[in-house]
Protein backbone atom coordinates (compact mmCIF):
# COMPACT_ATOMS: atom_id res chain seq x y z
CA UNK A 1 0.00 0.00 0.00
CA UNK A 2 3.23 2.58 0.40
CA UNK A 3 2.91 3.06 -3.44
CA UNK A 4 -0.54 2.89 -3.99
CA UNK A 5 -1.78 6.61 -3.00
CA UNK A 6 -4.67 6.59 -5.26
CA UNK A 7 -6.40 3.94 -2.41
CA UNK A 8 -4.69 6.01 0.46
CA UNK A 9 -6.69 9.24 -1.33
CA UNK A 10 -9.45 7.38 -1.38
CA UNK A 11 -9.76 6.22 1.79
CA UNK A 12 -8.71 9.63 3.38
CA UNK A 13 -10.27 10.61 6.35
CA UNK A 14 -10.58 14.30 6.09
CA UNK A 15 -13.82 15.34 5.74
CA UNK A 16 -14.80 14.94 9.53
CA UNK A 17 -13.01 18.73 9.65
CA UNK A 18 -12.81 19.68 6.23
CA UNK A 19 -14.21 21.33 3.67
CA UNK A 20 -14.68 20.46 0.32
CA UNK A 21 -13.88 24.08 -1.11
CA UNK A 22 -14.69 25.77 -4.31
CA UNK A 23 -13.05 25.70 -7.53
CA UNK A 24 -13.66 29.33 -8.82
CA UNK A 25 -13.06 30.61 -12.01
CA UNK A 26 -10.59 33.59 -11.74
CA UNK A 27 -12.59 36.06 -14.20
CA UNK A 28 -10.06 39.02 -14.52
CA UNK A 29 -7.04 36.79 -14.68
CA UNK A 30 -8.76 34.72 -16.68
CA UNK A 31 -9.43 37.93 -19.28
CA UNK A 32 -5.73 39.50 -18.68
CA UNK A 33 -3.86 35.91 -19.81
CA UNK A 34 -6.27 35.26 -22.42
CA UNK A 35 -6.77 31.39 -20.81
CA UNK A 36 -9.28 30.24 -18.74
CA UNK A 37 -7.44 30.18 -14.85
CA UNK A 38 -9.68 28.55 -11.65
CA UNK A 39 -8.52 28.73 -7.61
CA UNK A 40 -8.80 26.09 -5.52
CA UNK A 41 -10.19 27.47 -2.91
CA UNK A 42 -8.37 26.05 0.43
CA UNK A 43 -8.55 29.58 2.04
CA UNK A 44 -12.26 28.59 3.15
CA UNK A 45 -10.92 25.58 4.97
CA UNK A 46 -12.09 26.27 8.91
CA UNK A 47 -8.37 27.11 9.38
CA UNK A 48 -7.71 28.84 6.20
CA UNK A 49 -5.45 26.28 4.22
CA UNK A 50 -5.55 22.63 3.32
CA UNK A 51 -3.10 21.78 6.04
CA UNK A 52 -6.11 20.34 8.09
CA UNK A 53 -6.14 17.88 5.57
CA UNK A 54 -2.94 16.16 5.90
CA UNK A 55 -2.84 16.67 10.08
CA UNK A 56 -6.51 15.21 10.34
CA UNK A 57 -6.04 12.17 8.33
CA UNK A 58 -2.67 11.47 9.55
CA UNK A 59 -3.97 11.59 12.83
CA UNK A 60 -7.59 9.78 12.86
CA UNK A 61 -5.20 6.82 11.45
CA UNK A 62 -3.21 6.85 14.83
CA UNK A 63 -3.81 3.90 17.66
CA UNK A 64 -5.87 5.18 20.63
CA UNK A 65 -2.52 4.78 22.62
CA UNK A 66 -0.25 7.00 20.69
CA UNK A 67 -3.54 9.76 20.81
CA UNK A 68 -3.42 9.51 24.70
CA UNK A 69 0.15 10.19 25.17
CA UNK A 70 -0.40 13.61 22.79
CA UNK A 71 1.43 14.81 19.36
CA UNK A 72 4.07 17.10 18.41
CA UNK A 73 4.53 18.82 15.13
CA UNK A 74 7.45 21.88 14.14
CA UNK A 75 5.44 24.18 11.60
CA UNK A 76 5.24 27.54 10.10
CA UNK A 77 1.78 28.20 11.06
CA UNK A 78 -0.35 26.33 8.95
CA UNK A 79 0.18 22.62 9.52
CA UNK A 80 -0.10 23.67 12.81
CA UNK A 81 -3.39 24.57 13.39
CA UNK A 82 -4.60 21.78 11.35
CA UNK A 83 -2.68 19.74 14.00
CA UNK A 84 -4.65 21.88 16.73
CA UNK A 85 -7.98 21.34 15.14
CA UNK A 86 -7.65 17.64 14.89
CA UNK A 87 -6.70 17.47 18.53
CA UNK A 88 -9.59 19.75 19.34
CA UNK A 89 -11.92 17.15 17.32
CA UNK A 90 -9.90 13.78 18.40
CA UNK A 91 -9.82 15.02 22.35
CA UNK A 92 -5.86 14.52 22.55
CA UNK A 93 -2.85 17.20 23.43
CA UNK A 94 -1.16 18.68 20.55
CA UNK A 95 2.19 20.34 21.47
CA UNK A 96 3.48 22.53 18.58
CA UNK A 97 7.04 23.80 17.52
CA UNK A 98 7.10 27.17 15.50
CA UNK A 99 9.60 29.21 14.38
CA UNK A 100 9.92 32.55 15.95
CA UNK A 101 9.57 33.86 12.59
CA UNK A 102 5.54 32.91 12.54
CA UNK A 103 2.53 35.96 11.94
CA UNK A 104 2.09 36.43 15.06
CA UNK A 105 -2.29 35.95 13.54
CA UNK A 106 -0.92 32.32 12.96
CA UNK A 107 0.11 31.85 17.00
CA UNK A 108 -2.60 33.18 18.28
CA UNK A 109 -5.04 30.59 15.82
CA UNK A 110 -3.12 27.54 17.38
CA UNK A 111 -3.57 28.58 20.78
CA UNK A 112 -7.01 29.57 20.42
CA UNK A 113 -7.47 26.12 19.52
CA UNK A 114 -5.93 24.54 22.87
CA UNK A 115 -2.80 23.93 21.60
CA UNK A 116 0.18 24.19 23.35
CA UNK A 117 2.68 26.15 21.47
CA UNK A 118 6.68 27.00 21.85
CA UNK A 119 8.50 29.12 19.45
CA UNK A 120 11.79 27.93 18.59
CA UNK A 121 14.53 29.17 15.81
CA UNK A 122 14.59 30.90 12.99
CA UNK A 123 13.10 28.91 10.07
CA UNK A 124 11.10 25.85 10.47
CA UNK A 125 13.98 23.59 10.15
CA UNK A 126 15.33 24.66 13.62
CA UNK A 127 11.88 24.12 15.12
CA UNK A 128 11.61 20.92 13.33
CA UNK A 129 14.80 19.80 15.44
CA UNK A 130 13.97 20.37 18.83
CA UNK A 131 10.57 18.92 17.62
CA UNK A 132 11.83 15.54 16.90
CA UNK A 133 14.00 16.12 20.27
CA UNK A 134 10.96 16.85 22.44
CA UNK A 135 9.08 13.39 20.79
CA UNK A 136 11.65 11.42 21.68
CA UNK A 137 12.20 12.96 25.48
CA UNK A 138 8.17 12.63 26.17
CA UNK A 139 7.13 9.73 23.74
CA UNK A 140 4.84 12.08 21.74
CA UNK A 141 3.86 11.05 18.12
CA UNK A 142 5.06 12.83 15.81
CA UNK A 143 2.50 14.47 12.88
CA UNK A 144 5.08 15.46 9.90
CA UNK A 145 3.92 18.41 7.81
CA UNK A 146 4.81 16.67 4.87
CA UNK A 147 7.05 13.96 4.61
CA UNK A 148 4.09 11.39 5.24
CA UNK A 149 2.32 8.80 3.31
CA UNK A 150 -1.07 9.51 5.39
CA UNK A 151 -0.38 13.51 5.39
CA UNK A 152 0.13 13.63 1.85
CA UNK A 153 -2.44 10.99 0.57
CA UNK A 154 -5.24 13.63 2.85
CA UNK A 155 -3.90 16.56 0.86
CA UNK A 156 -3.94 14.25 -2.31
CA UNK A 157 -7.93 14.60 -1.45
CA UNK A 158 -7.72 18.39 -3.44
CA UNK A 159 -6.61 16.48 -6.51
CA UNK A 160 -9.41 14.55 -6.26
CA UNK A 161 -11.58 17.52 -5.85
CA UNK A 162 -10.20 19.59 -8.81
CA UNK A 163 -11.07 16.55 -11.21
CA UNK A 164 -14.64 16.21 -9.93
CA UNK A 165 -15.44 19.93 -10.34
CA UNK A 166 -15.03 20.80 -13.19
CA UNK A 167 -16.44 19.37 -16.84
CA UNK A 168 -13.85 21.55 -19.00
CA UNK A 169 -10.66 19.89 -19.61
CA UNK A 170 -7.46 20.86 -17.59
CA UNK A 171 -4.63 21.36 -19.23
CA UNK A 172 -2.33 22.21 -16.05
CA UNK A 173 -2.43 22.76 -12.33
CA UNK A 174 0.06 25.09 -10.35
CA UNK A 175 0.96 23.89 -6.94
CA UNK A 176 3.00 25.35 -3.87
CA UNK A 177 5.80 23.84 -2.73
CA UNK A 178 7.53 24.01 0.55
CA UNK A 179 7.92 20.19 1.74
CA UNK A 180 6.35 18.78 -1.22
CA UNK A 181 3.60 17.29 0.67
CA UNK A 182 0.61 19.06 -1.49
CA UNK A 183 2.47 18.66 -4.95
CA UNK A 184 2.78 15.50 -3.80
CA UNK A 185 -0.56 14.37 -3.14
CA UNK A 186 -2.44 16.44 -6.17
CA UNK A 187 0.17 14.76 -8.64
CA UNK A 188 -0.38 11.24 -7.05
CA UNK A 189 -3.87 11.14 -7.51
CA UNK A 190 -4.54 13.28 -11.06
CA UNK A 191 -1.10 11.62 -12.77
CA UNK A 192 -2.95 8.03 -12.07
CA UNK A 193 -6.15 9.10 -13.81
CA UNK A 194 -5.32 11.87 -16.01
CA UNK A 195 -1.51 11.66 -17.04
CA UNK A 196 -1.94 13.82 -19.61
CA UNK A 197 -2.70 17.00 -17.28
CA UNK A 198 0.56 18.55 -16.27
CA UNK A 199 1.66 19.23 -12.80
CA UNK A 200 3.83 21.96 -12.33
CA UNK A 201 5.57 23.18 -8.69
CA UNK A 202 5.94 26.52 -7.58
CA UNK A 203 8.31 27.97 -5.58
CA UNK A 204 9.98 30.84 -4.15
CA UNK A 205 13.85 31.63 -5.66
CA UNK A 206 15.13 32.38 -2.51
CA UNK A 207 13.56 29.14 -0.71
CA UNK A 208 13.73 26.53 -3.97
CA UNK A 209 14.76 23.43 -2.61
CA UNK A 210 12.90 20.75 -4.46
CA UNK A 211 13.65 22.55 -7.54
CA UNK A 212 17.60 22.15 -6.66
CA UNK A 213 16.80 18.65 -5.46
CA UNK A 214 15.19 17.50 -8.99
CA UNK A 215 18.44 19.59 -11.16
CA UNK A 216 20.44 17.52 -8.67
CA UNK A 217 19.04 14.20 -8.68
CA UNK A 218 19.05 14.22 -4.85
CA UNK A 219 17.82 15.92 -2.25
CA UNK A 220 19.89 18.86 -1.34
CA UNK A 221 19.79 21.24 1.99
CA UNK A 222 19.85 25.20 1.07
CA UNK A 223 22.03 27.04 3.47
CA UNK A 224 19.76 29.89 3.84
CA UNK A 225 16.10 30.44 2.80
CA UNK A 226 13.83 33.66 2.42
CA UNK A 227 10.67 33.73 4.95
CA UNK A 228 8.58 35.79 3.08
CA UNK A 229 6.62 33.08 1.96
CA UNK A 230 7.14 31.72 5.35
CA UNK A 231 5.05 28.57 4.61
CA UNK A 232 7.10 27.32 2.36
CA UNK A 233 10.51 28.49 3.85
CA UNK A 234 11.69 24.60 3.91
CA UNK A 235 15.68 24.09 3.68
CA UNK A 236 15.55 20.17 2.68
CA UNK A 237 11.96 18.61 1.40
CA UNK A 238 11.22 15.71 2.52
CA UNK A 239 12.44 11.74 1.54
CA UNK A 240 8.65 10.35 0.21
CA UNK A 241 7.99 13.66 -0.92
CA UNK A 242 11.12 14.36 -3.64
CA UNK A 243 10.73 10.88 -4.39
CA UNK A 244 6.72 11.25 -5.52
CA UNK A 245 7.78 14.79 -7.26
CA UNK A 246 10.86 13.17 -8.55
CA UNK A 247 9.06 10.56 -10.83
CA UNK A 248 5.41 12.67 -11.18
CA UNK A 249 6.16 16.49 -11.28
CA UNK A 250 6.17 17.97 -15.07
CA UNK A 251 8.62 20.78 -13.66
CA UNK A 252 9.04 23.32 -10.87
CA UNK A 253 8.70 27.51 -11.66
CA UNK A 254 10.14 30.23 -9.31
CA UNK A 255 8.90 33.18 -8.38
CA UNK A 256 10.10 36.19 -6.69
CA UNK A 257 8.35 38.22 -3.78
CA UNK A 258 7.23 40.75 -6.41
CA UNK A 259 5.29 37.91 -7.95
CA UNK A 260 3.91 36.29 -4.94
CA UNK A 261 2.64 39.65 -3.58
CA UNK A 262 0.38 40.07 -6.86
CA UNK A 263 -1.21 36.50 -6.93
CA UNK A 264 -3.62 34.97 -3.88
CA UNK A 265 -1.68 33.02 -2.36
CA UNK A 266 -1.94 32.49 1.31
CA UNK A 267 -4.82 33.62 4.17
CA UNK A 268 -3.16 33.56 7.23
CA UNK A 269 -1.17 36.61 6.86
CA UNK A 270 -0.39 39.37 9.72
CA UNK A 271 -2.16 42.84 9.17
CA UNK A 272 1.41 44.62 9.34
CA UNK A 273 2.46 42.47 6.09
CA UNK A 274 -0.48 43.76 3.95
CA UNK A 275 1.40 46.82 3.67
CA UNK A 276 4.36 45.66 1.73
CA UNK A 277 1.98 43.30 -0.16
CA UNK A 278 -0.22 46.59 -1.40
CA UNK A 279 3.72 48.39 -2.23
CA UNK A 280 5.04 45.93 -4.11
CA UNK A 281 1.62 44.19 -6.01
CA UNK A 282 1.77 46.55 -8.92
CA UNK A 283 5.19 45.93 -9.59
CA UNK A 284 4.85 42.34 -9.27
CA UNK A 285 2.47 42.06 -11.58
CA UNK A 286 3.68 44.06 -14.08
CA UNK A 287 1.11 47.20 -13.75
CA UNK A 288 3.43 49.60 -12.45
CA UNK A 289 6.61 50.66 -13.21
CA UNK A 290 9.54 52.48 -11.36
CA UNK A 291 11.48 54.99 -13.84
CA UNK A 292 14.48 57.36 -12.46
CA UNK A 293 14.29 60.32 -15.30
CA UNK A 294 16.54 63.12 -16.27
CA UNK A 295 14.98 66.14 -16.92
CA UNK A 296 16.08 70.11 -17.42
CA UNK A 297 15.99 71.59 -13.93
CA UNK A 298 14.19 74.30 -15.39
CA UNK A 299 9.90 75.89 -15.27
CA UNK A 300 7.75 73.92 -16.83
CA UNK A 301 9.37 70.43 -17.50
CA UNK A 302 7.29 68.33 -14.67
CA UNK A 303 4.44 69.49 -17.06
CA UNK A 304 6.53 68.19 -20.27
CA UNK A 305 7.19 64.84 -18.33
CA UNK A 306 3.54 64.23 -17.53
CA UNK A 307 2.23 65.40 -20.96
CA UNK A 308 5.05 62.86 -22.47
CA UNK A 309 3.32 60.13 -20.17
CA UNK A 310 -0.25 61.33 -21.86
CA UNK A 311 -3.74 59.37 -20.24
CA UNK A 312 -1.49 56.87 -18.31
CA UNK A 313 -1.54 57.43 -14.32
CA UNK A 314 1.05 58.38 -12.42
CA UNK A 315 1.14 56.41 -8.87
CA UNK A 316 4.08 58.52 -7.27
CA UNK A 317 6.89 61.04 -8.03
CA UNK A 318 9.27 62.07 -6.02
CA UNK A 319 11.67 64.62 -6.25
CA UNK A 320 14.10 67.33 -4.99
CA UNK A 321 16.46 69.99 -6.56
CA UNK A 322 19.65 69.07 -6.65
CA UNK A 323 21.50 70.67 -9.56
CA UNK A 324 21.33 73.94 -11.13
CA UNK A 325 20.95 72.09 -14.67
CA UNK A 326 19.25 68.93 -14.38
CA UNK A 327 16.57 67.05 -12.39
CA UNK A 328 16.06 63.43 -10.97
CA UNK A 329 12.76 62.46 -10.92
CA UNK A 330 11.53 59.16 -9.23
CA UNK A 331 8.44 57.77 -10.44
CA UNK A 332 5.94 55.30 -10.63
CA UNK A 333 3.17 55.30 -13.42
CA UNK A 334 0.66 52.30 -14.06
CA UNK A 335 1.04 50.31 -17.18
CA UNK A 336 -0.65 47.13 -18.55
CA UNK A 337 2.67 44.94 -19.40
CA UNK A 338 6.38 45.20 -19.82
CA UNK A 339 6.05 45.95 -23.50
CA UNK A 340 4.27 49.26 -22.15
CA UNK A 341 7.17 49.87 -20.10
CA UNK A 342 9.42 49.97 -23.15
CA UNK A 343 7.19 52.09 -24.90
CA UNK A 344 7.42 54.72 -22.25
CA UNK A 345 11.14 54.84 -21.73
CA UNK A 346 11.66 55.28 -25.94
CA UNK A 347 8.42 57.53 -26.08
CA UNK A 348 10.58 59.78 -22.72
CA UNK A 349 14.14 59.05 -24.76
CA UNK A 350 12.73 60.57 -27.47
CA UNK A 351 12.28 63.98 -26.18
CA UNK A 352 15.52 63.90 -24.65
CA UNK A 353 14.36 62.90 -21.26
CA UNK A 354 17.53 60.39 -20.04
CA UNK A 355 15.63 57.60 -18.43
CA UNK A 356 16.26 54.50 -16.31
CA UNK A 357 14.00 51.52 -15.74
CA UNK A 358 14.37 50.88 -12.16
CA UNK A 359 11.04 47.74 -12.17
CA UNK A 360 13.48 45.19 -11.14
CA UNK A 361 16.00 47.07 -8.79
CA UNK A 362 15.54 45.78 -5.36
CA UNK A 363 17.43 48.82 -4.06
CA UNK A 364 15.22 51.39 -5.68
CA UNK A 365 11.83 49.73 -4.34
CA UNK A 366 12.86 49.20 -1.10
CA UNK A 367 15.14 52.31 0.06
CA UNK A 368 15.95 54.99 -2.77
CA UNK A 369 11.86 55.55 -3.64
CA UNK A 370 11.73 56.76 0.50
CA UNK A 371 14.84 58.24 0.33
CA UNK A 372 14.69 61.04 -2.83
CA UNK A 373 14.85 64.23 -1.23
CA UNK A 374 16.61 65.73 2.21
CA UNK A 375 18.81 69.17 1.82
CA UNK A 376 19.15 70.77 -1.39
CA UNK A 377 22.89 70.92 -2.08
CA UNK A 378 25.07 73.75 -0.43
CA UNK A 379 25.70 75.35 -4.11
CA UNK A 380 21.54 75.25 -4.41
CA UNK A 381 21.59 77.70 -1.39
CA UNK A 382 21.76 81.82 -1.64
CA UNK A 383 21.10 81.99 2.16
CA UNK A 384 20.75 80.38 5.41
CA UNK A 385 17.18 79.66 5.34
CA UNK A 386 17.70 77.08 2.30
CA UNK A 387 16.49 77.16 -1.16
CA UNK A 388 16.09 80.83 -2.11
CA UNK A 389 12.29 82.05 -1.66
CA UNK A 390 11.38 78.30 -1.32
CA UNK A 391 7.59 77.85 -0.14
CA UNK A 392 6.84 74.81 0.93
CA UNK A 393 2.56 73.82 0.50
CA UNK A 394 0.73 70.33 1.09
CA UNK A 395 -1.96 69.68 -1.38
CA UNK A 396 -5.03 67.34 -1.52
CA UNK A 397 -7.24 66.78 -4.89
CA UNK A 398 -9.96 63.78 -5.24
CA UNK A 399 -7.89 60.54 -6.21
CA UNK A 400 -8.66 59.62 -9.70
CA UNK A 401 -7.10 58.81 -12.61
CA UNK A 402 -5.71 61.90 -14.48
CA UNK A 403 -6.44 63.70 -11.05
CA UNK A 404 -2.15 64.26 -10.50
CA UNK A 405 -1.58 65.94 -14.51
CA UNK A 406 -4.46 68.11 -14.10
CA UNK A 407 -2.94 69.30 -10.74
CA UNK A 408 0.45 69.34 -12.49
CA UNK A 409 -1.66 71.43 -15.13
CA UNK A 410 -3.46 74.08 -13.19
CA UNK A 411 0.78 74.80 -11.79
CA UNK A 412 2.10 78.05 -12.78
CA UNK A 413 5.51 77.35 -15.11
CA UNK A 414 7.05 80.54 -13.93
CA UNK A 415 7.81 79.34 -10.55
CA UNK A 416 9.95 76.75 -9.99
CA UNK A 417 8.79 73.62 -8.66
CA UNK A 418 12.26 72.54 -6.48
CA UNK A 419 10.36 69.74 -4.44
CA UNK A 420 7.90 67.45 -5.20
CA UNK A 421 6.40 64.36 -3.30
CA UNK A 422 3.43 62.42 -4.32
CA UNK A 423 2.44 58.81 -3.98
CA UNK A 424 -0.89 56.97 -4.93
CA UNK A 425 -1.91 55.29 -1.34
CA UNK A 426 -5.39 54.18 -2.59
CA UNK A 427 -6.69 56.38 -0.41
CA UNK A 428 -10.01 58.94 -1.60
CA UNK A 429 -7.78 62.44 -1.68
CA UNK A 430 -4.20 62.28 -3.12
CA UNK A 431 -1.66 63.98 -0.85
CA UNK A 432 0.69 66.16 -2.48
CA UNK A 433 3.79 68.03 -0.67
CA UNK A 434 5.08 70.94 -3.29
CA UNK A 435 8.18 73.20 -3.12
CA UNK A 436 8.04 76.69 -5.42
CA UNK A 437 10.47 79.30 -5.90
CA UNK A 438 8.72 82.47 -5.63
CA UNK A 439 10.25 85.48 -5.06
CA UNK A 440 8.84 87.76 -2.59
CA UNK A 441 7.74 90.27 -4.87
CA UNK A 442 5.21 87.86 -5.98
CA UNK A 443 3.71 87.41 -2.99
CA UNK A 444 0.56 88.59 -3.56
CA UNK A 445 0.17 86.72 -7.16
CA UNK A 446 0.67 83.82 -5.90
CA UNK A 447 -1.78 83.84 -2.47
CA UNK A 448 -4.43 84.91 -6.00
CA UNK A 449 -3.17 82.00 -7.69
CA UNK A 450 -3.76 80.02 -4.42
CA UNK A 451 -7.34 81.34 -4.66
CA UNK A 452 -8.24 80.65 -8.27
CA UNK A 453 -6.29 76.98 -8.28
CA UNK A 454 -8.83 75.68 -5.88
CA UNK A 455 -7.39 72.98 -3.88
CA UNK A 456 -7.27 72.73 -0.26
CA UNK A 457 -3.65 73.30 1.07
CA UNK A 458 -1.73 74.10 3.96
CA UNK A 459 1.25 76.52 4.15
CA UNK A 460 4.12 74.29 5.29
CA UNK A 461 7.13 76.32 5.18
CA UNK A 462 7.27 77.15 8.93
CA UNK A 463 7.34 73.21 9.81
CA UNK A 464 10.44 72.45 11.90
CA UNK A 465 10.46 69.67 9.91
CA UNK A 466 11.07 70.64 6.47
CA UNK A 467 13.48 72.98 8.44
CA UNK A 468 15.23 70.29 9.66
CA UNK A 469 15.37 67.23 6.69
CA UNK A 470 14.17 69.49 3.61
CA UNK A 471 15.26 73.23 3.81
Amino acid sequence: MRNDYLERILRARVYDVAVETPLEVASNLSARLSNRLLLKREDMQPVFSFKVRGAYNKMANMDSAALKRGVITSSAGNHAQGVALAAQKLGCRALILMPVTTPKIKVDAVKARGAEVILHGDTYDEAYVEARRLARARKLGFVHPYDDPDVIAGQGTIGMEILRQTAHPIHAVFVAIGGGGLASGIASYIKRLRPAIKVVGVEPVDADAMARSLKAGRRVVLDHVGLFADGVAVKQVGEETFRLCKELLDGVILVDTDQICAVASGANTNFDRLRFIAERAEVGDRRETILAVTIPEQPGSFKKFCATLGSRNITEFNYRIADPKEAHVFAGVEVHNRDETARIVKALQREGLKTLDLSDDEMAKLHVRHMVGGHAPVGIRKSARGVPDELLYRFEFPERPGALMKFLSAMRTDWNISLFHYRNQGSDYGRVLVGMQVPRNEMREFQRFLAKLGYPCVDESRNPAYRLFLG
